[in-house]
């Protein structure tokens, strides 16, 4: 089947210019709807459902993007979880016929769908949302630190340019949580990790927005420790 064909994700939400999805390049964003995870700190909940009510529509999106050649770099994919989507393949390879790169953010929640969507991906943003112990507590989806380990190999043993992070909140992830994932991000050869602060925007537990505090300095040392690129953001 042609490509143009195919159906394709259902779509959350559009953003024209973004300069922090895609690091380095200028891209425009597109949301995905549909998420298997109830991450308590989730900023997009209305992208949770697998299906929403934006009214974006795929050949307006394309239609767009044909008029930005040469003014925009990329196109990044986010969510929701864009990978619960096997056409968002079919997706990546219509955005990079009109010559832009893409990036893709992720949970590794469906390994098998990213490992067929890798192919066509320039970036990979992969949240590592908890130690392997604690991942269905944080997630709510049973079993999904075996689907993100598995999500974690396909992407360490390719050549896709990738970042690692985590977004943290002392109600979510602890001191103990955060040096367990240390130690496994040195285990399998992680020597670059985003701390990603809490963002309030969105949140639907309230809890969290007030109970929020910074990553202690003492801490982050320690952690330097296993990773050593360490940033906060």
């Amino acid at each position: 089947m042609d490509i143009g064909l195919q159906p394709l994700p259902p779509l959350g939400g559009f953003a024209r210019f973004s300069t922090v999805d895609y690091p380095g390049h200028l891209c425009a964003v597109l949301y995905t709807q549909g998420c298997p995870c109830r991450c308590r700190y989730c900023h997009n909940p209305h992208l949770q459902p697998g299906r929403g009510h934006s009214g974006i529509s795929w050949p307006a999106i394309m239609a767009w993007l044909a008029t930005r050649a040469g003014l925009l770099d990329a196109v990044a994919f986010c969510g929701g979880e864009p990978t619960a989507h096997k056409s968002l393949r079919a997706a990546l390879r219509q955005v990079r016929a009109l010559g832009f790169g893409t990036a893709l953010h992720t949970s590794g929640i469906y390994p098998y769908n990213f490992s067929q969507m890798l192919p066509y991906v320039d970036w990979v943003g992969f949240d590592v949302k908890a130690p392997p112990a604690r991942y269905a507590a944080v997630t709510g989806v049973p079993g999904s630190e075996v689907r993100v380990r598995d999500s974690m190999e396909w992407l360490l043993s390719g050549n896709v340019a990738y970042e690692i992070r985590t977004t943290v909140h002392p109600a979510i992830l602890d001191t103990a949580d955060l040096i367990a994932i240390a130690r496994w991000l040195e285990l399998l050869g992680v020597s670059r990790w985003v701390l990603q602060s809490f963002n309030p925007a969105g949140c639907v537990n309230g809890d969290l927005v007030t109970s929020y505090a910074p990553i202690d300095h003492e801490l982050l040392d320690e952690l330097r420790g296993y990773v050593p690129d360490i940033s906060v953001r």
